[in-house]
């Protein structure tokens, strides 16, 4: 009767089971065939002629965008950007570019070191009037993202073609001819790496590009050659890449076999596991690992195995919190849909997720697990590490916030003038380690800014017409208006002020700025690390071990 009885069960359970799966399989197909009538009927009947090619893409990503900011459509022509993410390599000219508001066009924003606009002598705020003879022509009413990218893909090609550029250059009465031989641009992983002392070595990753591992491996080599005895891997406002890369960067620092990393989708091709299988460049040499709240993805693949194998002190701001794992799929006429396939876990057992897509606030916002929530997982040593909300690190180290005035010159291109201006003036500068820009450069942007268009918002003030606001609401507005009335007098806007008050932050910002144009992103790091106190808690704990060893329980 037992075994009747189950027989039941099972066969009702299966019935269930298929039932789910048919129902499913229905509501998807009666709402594809919905959505193609509609289409049809409207491009058939509608007063106007449709655009398929616009009006179907924007529904795919409206649909999209009720899932996850990492499912993304990526059209035909869009195809080359998501190659040159994952590999790091594109032909082309070895440039950034960006808008420009006050010529409606684009500028040169950043050269790269010995790629072929650098090597043809165009520099940052070079804007960009013609290539290869066409006028790129204005702005005017197209977005700024699709004029910028019809620039891009102009100034991209096959390698080994050559092309005219012609710019104007500030301060130059003259138009510049350029002829750039185009070339298999290769954009760096590690743009930055130095000895800080004799036995400290300091490798700056940006990207987990096709091949990153082995230019860290390649650095490291290099370093211990010169006697370092102790490493300091960078990997703050690393957004991640490809998650092999950062299985093969843990790989020389821990034995071979281990088990890394973890995937776990809906299908049997989703769960993947990888393990380290090569052998190990160093499985002592003491490292500490910079983070903040911009590191996710791969790079947090990679801190947060280290921290759980206990092979490295990670140190700064909790990371993103980014534990999902995207895989591209083709789709008809040269299409791409990459899309969220699992979550990965890392060799504690914890996945790091921060948000949960699946649940949102009624104004949209995805849920994010509280602390109190999530669970304790250990270490190899023993050490308490948790799920959720990215990677802790060991040692928190907050970095110095940056005051809002900064925030608003980058964005308002007037700091951008000053410093291209500053590049066409000056030939030469010191080396990016000891360059700094004199009081009277100093005194000459102030000026400089004080006669331009530029503004910004003080948050001080904004958060006082809140309260005031609040005041009037619960009938102490009228009561207080002569204190509020002063406090506004003196929160406002004198920028003679704050120049003076955030005058060493600014002369750092103009001098990373300067040194970029002289000395490309090297000199650009050269100049802001000279004055990162996270670099340098982490240059004192490697020099005092017994702390090192403490933190890691050795």
């Amino acid at each position: 009767m037992n075994k009747i009885i189950f027989c039941i069960c099972l066969l009702s359970l299966s019935a269930d089971i298929l039932y789910a799966q048919s129902s499913h399989s229905y509501e998807v197909g009666k709402n594809i065939d919905l959505f193609n009538r509609v289409y049809r009927t409207l491009d058939e009947y509608y007063v106007d002629t449709l655009r398929a090619d616009k009006l179907v893409p924007d529904a795919i990503q409206y649909m999209l965008e009720g899932l996850d900011p990492y499912t993304e459509y990526i059209s035909a022509d869009d195809t080359r950007n998501l190659q040159a993410m994952t590999t790091g390599k594109y032909a082309g000219i070895g440039a950034v570019i960006r808008y420009y508001k006050d010529k409606d066009r684009c500028v040169i924003y950043e050269p790269y070191e010995n790629m072929p606009a650098a090597l043809a002598g165009v520099r940052s705020g070079d804007v960009i009037l013609s290539i290869a003879g066409k006028d790129t022509g204005k702005k005017g009413k197209m977005s700024t993202e699709e004029y910028t990218s019809n620039i891009s893909n102009q100034l991209r090609g096959d390698p080994n073609t050559s092309f005219v550029l012609e710019v104007e250059r500030p301060g130059s009465a003259d138009t510049l001819r350029f002829e750039i031989h185009r070339a298999n641009i290769s954009m760096p992983a590690v743009p930055y790496t130095s000895m800080l002392t004799d036995s400290i070595a300091f490798i700056k990753l940006t990207t987990f590009t096709r091949g990153c591992a082995d230019n860290v491996l390649k650095a490291l080599k290099d370093f211990k050659q010169q006697g370092a005895k102790s490493l300091i891997l960078d990997l703050r406002d690393n957004t991640g890449g490809l998650a092999i890369e950062a299985v093969d960067l843990v790989n020389l620092f821990v034995p071979k076999g281990e088990l890394i990393l973890s995937m776990k989708g809906k299908y049997k091709s989703s769960n993947v596991k990888y393990f380290s299988r090569n052998k190990p460049e160093d499985l002592h040499i003491p490292i500490v690992v910079l983070v903040n709240g911009q590191s996710a993805s791969s790079s947090e693949i990679t801190c947060g195995a280290l921290q759980d194998f206990d092979r490295a002190v990670i140190m700064g701001e909790r990371t993103y919190g980014k534990g999902l794992v995207q895989q591209p799929h083709e789709l008809p006429y040269g299409a791409v849909l990459k899309l969220t396939t699992s979550h990965y876990y890392i060799p504690s057992g914890r996945c790091i997720q921060a948000l949960d897509y699946s649940r949102r606030s009624s104004s949209g916002e995805a849920y994010r697990t509280p602390d109190s929530l999530t669970h304790v997982f250990k270490t190899a040593a023993g050490r308490e590490v948790r799920d959720g909300g990215g990677i802790t690190p060991d040692v928190i180290v907050a970095a110095d916030s940056l005051p809002n005035l900064i925030y608003y010159l980058r964005a308002s291109d007037r700091l951008q003038d000053y410093c291209t201006q500053y590049r066409n003036r000056h030939e030469s500068i010191p080396e990016a380690e000891t360059f700094s820009i004199s009081e009277q450069d100093f005194e000459d942007f102030r000026q400089f800014i004080a006669k331009s268009d530029f503004t910004y918002d003080r948050q001080s003030y904004k958060a006082l017409q809140e309260v005031r606001k609040l005041a009037q609401r619960e009938g102490y507005g009228d009561s207080a208006t002569a204190e509020f009335d002063a406090l506004e007098k003196k929160l406002s806007h004198d920028l003679s002020y704050d120049f003076d008050f955030w005058k060493k932050d600014i002369i750092q910002e103009l001098n990373a700025e300067i040194c970029l144009r002289y000395y490309y992103r090297k000199g650009y790091y050269a100049s802001v690390l000279h004055h990162d106190k996270v670099l340098d808690s982490a240059v004192r704990l490697l020099r005092n071990p017994e702390q090192y060893k403490k933190i890691l329980k050795k």
